[in-house]
């Protein structure tokens, strides 16, 4: 209330809480049309529920995705500062992003969880990422937030420069839900949320263990997704 607003990024200080605006101003967002399934951006509209190549040759174990913006040089820097950089605060500002883009997905979610991490990896970095994203989007939606309804029960291996098949393989297996949680999910359309998308192999395992357990359906919204799986890794 006392201190100049200060931007988000350390860029130029903003009218209002953000980024400033030379940051802001590269970020490339995710508009419609995209496809239904991965929330993949087309150059041009190919009609409502449309699914690309990809998703149409195999089916995802999650139901939708969509992304806030693309992955690129401009919003890595800004996920590695939430992730890596001690910066939590960044939370708030992609749960707004997320909350524009999967606006359909949250308006038919029952409720929102982060995917988790592994305890020892929580315990180095001292707060899960994604969770800094779901906690704020799920109180700005006023939907319910399930913080332990998904673990991660074994460490896996940092997901990159590994291939689709070696991600695949390094989460297989590595999410459950516990049996004091399964309650809390039964039926219900869970909304996971995530920094990025890259191959989609940890919102698979996840979605999949969700279903297992008795979930109705699981959608996944992410901040930023590569533009071809495989291109950029994090």
């Amino acid at each position: 209330m006392v201190l100049p607003q200060e931007a988000l990024d350390g860029g130029a200080r903003p009218w209002s809480p953000g980024l400033g605006a030379e940051t802001w101003g590269r970020i490339e967002f995710i508009e419609a049309p995209v496809c239904d399934g991965c929330g993949l951006a087309f150059p041009y509209d190919l009609g409502e529920g449309v699914r690309c190549a990809a998703c149409q040759a195999r089916p995802r174990a999650f139901d939708r995705a969509r992304a806030a913006c693309t992955y690129d040089d401009t919003s890595r820097e800004l996920i590695l500062r939430l992730k890596h950089g001690d910066r939590p605060d960044l939370g708030l500002l992609f749960a707004r992003w997320l909350a524009r883009s999967g606006g359909p997905l949250l308006e038919e979610a029952d409720a929102v969880l982060p995917v988790p991490l592994h305890p020892l990896r929580l315990l180095s970095r001292r707060y899960n990422q994604a969770a800094e994203i779901a906690r704020p989007l799920a109180r700005l939606s006023g939907r319910p937030y399930l913080p332990g309804a998904l673990v991660r029960r074994r460490a896996t291996e940092i997901q990159g420069h590994k291939s689709w098949r070696s991600r695949r393989l390094n989460v297989q297996g590595a999410f459950e839900v516990p049996r004091r949680a399964r309650a809390g999910i039964e039926g219900r359309r869970l909304l996971l949320i995530d920094d990025v998308m890259t191959t989609g192999a940890t919102a698979e395992a996840c979605a999949a263990a969700l279903v297992k357990a008795g979930a109705a359906a699981v959608d996944v919204c992410v901040v930023a997704r590569v533009r071809e799986a495989g291109n950029l890794t994090i």
